[in-house]
């Protein structure tokens, strides 16, 4: 009798697995997640309690001191060690008090690519306790003001080649009584000083910690912009609190000390900076820096540095993909990719060109205060509901009317869950564990994105504006963006922004920018209807002058289409549904249309032939 019960129990725990398998196949998935859950919390909450505050420069210090020599940033075929990273940190801060009337909490703007002296600066700006503000490196003019006022900096630096976009707005900085130090070692304009020189001067002594002993958890460290419904971009609050958090996204994700991470999405982005950056510091991986991204290239960076993890946005990945292949598109040791965008055709095709690379698809606003990741490798998704993450960061989907572009309400006036596998708004509660900061210095943005009786009366919820869909595996996928903001090569483009820089050209009275599917594309590219001002001709070259000089290339409106007016709501909102569904076929559309022609630098008259070749890919 003891041998059957034992061969029961034998033959339990060998099928045990299969029957797991069959009924709950994420089980493991889910269950080491929650360990990482766990795991992560209770290393934050060590952090968080310890005296005095523990900065992300304190873990940046430990790396430091245990392992001098490692390289922290590889750019360009030079190296730099922690050590070098630090005494070069210390040059630049030592230079800043000694140039400057910096005190621990005064913002400075940082207006740079990517390059070592963009994380030298940060940190030497982390050690005087200073937040710093990341301007988008290619902004320039009215955005380029704006983004510096609404931070409130006192001090500019640029890059040496910005040099010309800072001079643009420099009579209106020194109304503001704004220091500004361009990175070079000498400067001749009137208004700006050279700050290479006087860091090269300085001493590498460290910067006393008395510099920053008033910084608190809530403290704001960094500004990163987001743009919103407004048109101009808004600077995302990140707190230290965040900035803790964001060090362990790459660790709990299996990145260590020996991996090797190329970053090169802009250090001014809240994933080439948070999770990039800011990962790094957290594992003391090796930083292979690029000044931007290079399909050619790519592979033949990885191959040479050896690297084994890489960051992406969607369409990375699929100019990766659009790549001539080769006999060596396996020959690399990467290991696992984080990013978000990634289509599901173009996930497939990249596994089955480069190889088993971990996918890690995730979820996450800069602002947001929830966030979700792939764990488990399902192509398309960006997440799986799991129990205890549900718990710890309340969150829902909601139903959402497209047309009146706010949340469906039931008779009581509160909103009303979407069922799975319906779409629906994702709304996250705002609490201790999961904040909402906001927008500096824009209280009306940062009450926008507050929803309040979603499920209750008096509750109050972060309000995502994107539109996500759970499947009855529970697993998380993105759909679109409402609002006014659309996406197109990773980069958010804002309509009021353009619309208002097209209304700026001579010939143009009013401007309506929205987003259109174009085939093999990710996100929406930029169409505009227009109305000519009376008695006007439409300026082909002007226009293209007007929008190159104003706006970043990704935001140019690559289809125009003219009006004798435009459609507006009964509130006077401007109707943009119709349009996008029209896109910008000839066939479709009765007004005139014009495709902008970067090799002509002007709008061409859009043909069926243009429409022929953007349809089948060749464009």
């Amino acid at each position: 009798m003891d041998m059957y019960i034992l061969s029961i129990i034998l033959a339990s725990v060998a099928i045990f697995p299969l029957v797991l398998k069959m009924f709950s196949p994420y089980f493991w998935d889910d269950f080491f997640y929650l360990m990482n859950l766990v795991w992560v919390f209770v290393k934050f909450g060590k952090r968080r309690r310890r005296k005095p505050l523990f900065l992300v420069l304190d873990r940046y210090f430990e790396h430091t001191s245990n392992h001098p020599d490692k390289a922290f940033i590889v750019f360009e075929d030079k190296s730099f060690s922690f050590r070098d990273a630090d005494e070069k940190s210390n040059k630049i801060a030592n230079a800043l008090q000694k140039y400057t009337e910096l005190k621990e909490g005064d913002t400075v703007a940082l207006y740079m690519g990517n390059e070592p002296a963009f994380i030298f600066t940060w940190l030497a700006l982390e050690k005087l306790g200073c937040p710093v503000a990341l301007l988008n490196n290619n902004i320039k003019s009215k955005s380029l003001l704006h983004c510096f006022s609404c931070c409130g900096a006192k001090v500019l630096i640029a890059a040496a080649e910005l040099q010309g976009a800072v001079e643009d707005v420099l009579p209106s900085l020194r109304e503001q009584g704004v220091s500004v130090f361009m990175m070079s070692k000498e400067c001749s304009s009137h208004g700006m000083e050279s700050l290479m020189d006087k860091a090269e001067e300085a001493e590498d002594s460290p910067i006393s910690p008395s510099r920053r002993e008033h910084l608190t958890s809530k403290s704001p460290a960094v500004y990163i912009y987001t743009s919103g419904t407004t048109g101009l971009p808004k600077a995302a609050v990140i707190t230290q609190d965040r900035l803790l958090a964001a060090l362990v996204v790459l660790a709990s994700n299996r990145v260590t000390l020996d991996d090797i991470i190329y970053v090169n999405l802009p250090l001014y982005h809240a994933a080439g900076f948070l999770i990039g950056f800011i990962g790094s510091i957290e594992t003391g991986s090796t930083i292979i820096l690029r000044r931007k991204f290079s399909a050619s290239q790519f592979w033949e960076d990885c191959r040479k540095h050896k690297v084994t993890v890489i960051q992406y946005i969607g369409e990375v990945l699929r100019y990766l993909c659009n790549t001539p292949k080769a006999n060596n598109d396996r020959d690399h040791k990467v290991r696992v990719a984080f990013g978000n965008g990634v289509r599901t055709e173009v996930w497939r095709e990249f596994l089955n060109r480069f190889g088993n690379i971990q996918i890690r698809e995730f979820y996450g606003a800069t602002e947001g205060n929830v966030a979700f990741v792939n764990y488990t490798g399902k192509i398309g998704a960006v997440g799986r509901v799991n129990y205890f993450h549900r718990k710890l960061f309340p969150y829902a989907l909601i139903q959402y009317d497209t047309e009146s572009e706010e949340p469906v309400r039931d008779h009581r006036g509160l909103c009303i869950e979407a069922a799975k596998g319906e779409t629906g708004l994702l709304v996250s509660r705002i609490t201790k564990i999961a904040p909402f900061v906001g927008y500096a210095r824009n209280d009306q943005q940062t009450e926008k994105k507050r929803l309040r009786d979603v499920f209750q009366k008096g509750d109050l919820y972060f309000n995502s504006g994107d539109l996500l869909r759970i499947d009855h595996q529970n697993f998380i996928y993105f759909q679109d963006r409402v609002g006014d903001t659309f996406r197109w090569k990773g980069e958010n483009v804002a309509t009021t922004e353009v619309s208002d820089v097209l209304a700026m050209a001579d010939c143009i009275q009013e401007a309506n920018m929205y987003g259109v599917k174009v085939p093999g594309h990710e996100g929406r590219i930029g169409m505009a209807a227009i109305t000519l001002k009376s008695g006007a001709e439409f300026d082909t070259i002007g226009v293209f002058s007007q929008v190159s000089s104003y706006l970043p290339a990704y935001a140019w409106p690559r289809f125009l289409r003219i009006q004798d007016s435009l459609e507006v709501t009964g509130t006077f909102k401007q109707m943009k549904v119709k349009l996008v569904e029209e896109g910008f076929s000839p066939d479709a559309v009765p007004d005139p249309l014009y495709f902008l022609d970067d090799k002509e630098k002007r709008y061409v008259p859009m043909t069926q032939e243009i429409y022929n070749s953007i349809e089948s890919k060749r464009r």
